[in-house]
C-alpha cells in the first residue's frame, strides 16, 4: 500500500511539473510591425513613438528614429490582441515622468485595427487637405518703395479688394501642429512665418528680420524680403522662378527645415505681375499613410 501511495504522489508531482512547463512556454510577447510611407527623420531632440489604445488607454510600443521600414517591436501580447487603435506621435527624446505615459499632442498617424492589421493615415489626426487650395500675390507692403514689389509674397486675394480676403483654404489643424509658409531660394527654403489661421497675420508679422520698416503688412500670412539676406541672396530680390510652399509643421517644431507634409506649392511664373493673384497647386505630400500588423 505504501508503494502505491508513493507512486500516486510521484505521478501527481510529475503532472504538476509538466503543467508548469507547458505554462512557462506560453508566449507573453507578440510582434507589432510598422510599414509607413512618407516619414522623414526628425531633429536630434525628437523621436517617433507608437501607441496602442487598449480599453481607451495608451500603451507605448516603443520609440524610433530611423524611417526605414518595415520595423518590428515586441509588445505585451494581451495589450497587442486587445488594442483597438494604433497612433504614432512625435515626442521629445528622453522624455520621462508622467509626460512619457501619454502621447504628445503632435500625433501624426492613426488608424483602427481590423483583425490583424490597421491602415493608418494623417488624414483626420492632423488634417484633411484634399480640398485645400491657395492663392498669393507678389508685393512688398511693409515699405513705401514701389520698385521692389517682386521681393514679397502674401497669401491673400486682392481681386475684389478692398477688402482683400485670405488666399488660403486650409482645414483647422489638430493640436500640436501649425502651418508655415516658405520661399525656396537657391534651393534653400526660407520661412515666411508660421500661422494657425489663414485669416490673420502670421506669428512673426512684427518681428521678421526681413520686412520693411513702414508697417507689419496686411493681416494675412506672408513676408517681405527687403532687408538682410538668406540662402546666399541679398534682399531685396526677385522671387520670380522661386517656389512658394505651405507646409504643416509640428509644434513645438523639430527642425528649421520644412516638415514632410506640404499640401500646397507653386513655382512663381517668370512673367508674374506684382499685386496680381497667382493660383497655387497641390504640394508634393498632402497625406501620410501606412499599415500596422500584429
Amino acid at each position: 500500500m505504501k508503494k502505491v501511495l508513493n507512486l500516486a504522489i510521484a505521478i501527481i508531482i510529475a503532472v504538476f511539473f509538466v503543467a508548469c512547463s507547458e505554462d512557462d512556454n506560453t508566449p507573453t510577447v507578440g510582434s507589432l510591425t510598422l510599414n509607413l510611407d512618407g516619414l522623414e527623420e526628425l531633429g536630434t531632440d525628437y523621436v517617433y513613438e507608437g501607441w496602442l489604445i487598449v480599453n481607451g488607454n495608451p500603451v507605448s510600443t516603443g520609440v524610433f528614429s530611423s524611417v526605414t521600414f518595415p520595423q518590428s517591436f515586441d509588445v505585451d501580447l494581451t495589450d497587442l490582441n486587445s488594442a483597438t487603435t494604433f497612433v504614432l506621435s512625435i515626442e521629445p527624446a528622453g522624455e520621462t515622468g508622467t509626460a512619457a505615459l501619454t502621447p504628445a499632442d503632435t500625433k501624426i498617424l492613426a488608424g483602427d485595427f481590423s483583425g490583424k492589421s490597421a491602415a493608418v493615415s494623417s488624414n483626420g489626426i492632423v488634417g484633411d487637405f484634399s480640398n485645400s487650395w491657395g492663392k498669393y500675390i507678389l508685393a512688398t507692403p511693409t515699405d513705401t518703395d514701389n520698385t521692389n514689389e517682386s521681393s514679397g509674397v502674401w497669401f491673400l486675394d486682392n481681386s475684389n479688394a478692398p477688402p482683400a480676403v485670405s488666399g488660403l483654404s486650409l482645414p483647422t489643424l489638430s493640436a500640436g501642429w501649425k502651418y508655415e509658409g516658405w520661399v525656396v531660394l537657391n534651393g534653400t527654403p526660407v520661412s515666411t512665418g508660421t500661422f494657425l489661421t489663414p485669416n490673420g497675420a502670421d506669428d512673426n508679422a512684427a518681428t521678421s528680420p526681413y520686412k520693411g520698416t513702414t508697417s507689419n503688412g496686411p493681416g494675412f500670412p506672408g513676408e517681405d524680403y527687403l532687408n538682410g539676406s538668406a540662402a546666399g541672396i541679398n534682399f531685396p530680390t526677385d522671387l520670380k522662378g522661386a517656389t512658394v510652399v505651405v507646409s504643416v509643421e509640428p509644434y513645438p517644431d523639430n527642425s528649421p527645415a520644412p516638415f514632410t507634409l506640404k499640401p500646397l506649392a507653386h513655382v512663381v511664373p517668370a512673367d508674374a505681375l506684382d499685386h496680381t493673384v497667382i493660383n497655387m497647386g497641390t504640394g508634393p505630400i498632402a497625406v501620410l499613410s501606412g499599415s500596422v500588423s500584429r
